[in-house]
Order: C-alpha cells, then structure tokens, then sequence
C-alpha cells in the first residue's frame, strides 16, 4: 500500500512523535493551522470515516486525541478535534486521521 500514514505508522517516513499506543499513533503536522496541531491516525489503514466498520476502534482513536490534547497542555484552555471525510469535507490524505488543534481561540464557523 502507498499510504503516506501507513509509512508513517510504520516509521518508514520519520515524523515528530508525539504519543503512540497500540492501536494508534500521533504526530506534528507539518503545515499546522495552529500553535498546536497533532494528527493522531489508526495504525491499521481505513480510508476515511465514513468507511469504518466493525473491529475499528474509533473510541480509542478518540481516547488517544483526547490524550494527546492533554499532553500538550490544552486540557485547560481546550481545544478542537477535526475529522475531514472525503474530497468535498477538506480530506487531502486518505487514512482516516484526528486534527487536534489548540494553543489559540478557534472560531466558528471554521471555513
């Protein structure tokens, strides 16, 4: 599989680690939208959302996000979690992935 994520999942492409478990595994995001922005992704490839099923484990995706927010000191202060499904919903890299953002005040609407 040509899978950016996949690679990075596997450690063939280096990255910024910031948290890794079993089922998934976070990174700094190289063109962040803000001070904070970790991508958590499963380890095992699913191509988006929307294509999960049963055996994918969304809560631990959500638990590790939720970890990572922690570990970066946002807990306090908050923070935004972004899942971008498909071409229409901003989603450029198709494995399934967490934007965790903080560090500054989001606004809403997003974009």
């Amino acid at each position: 599989m040509d899978c950016l994520f996949c690679k990075i999942a596997s450690k063939e492409i280096p990255s910024d680690i910031v948290y890794e478990n079993d089922e998934a595994i976070a990174f700094r995001d190289l063109n962040p939208q803000a001070p904070t922005h970790v991508l958590v992704i499963p380890k095992k490839h699913v191509d988006s959302i929307s294509k999960t099923g049963e055996g994918d484990n969304l809560q631990a995706l959500m638990a590790a996000a939720v970890e990572v927010a922690k570990l970066e000191g946002l807990e306090h202060t908050g923070f935004r979690l972004v899942i971008n499904d498909g071409q229409h919903g901003g989603q450029t890299v198709f494995h399934l992935h967490v934007h965790v953002l903080g560090g500054r005040v989001m606004t809403w609407p997003p974009g």
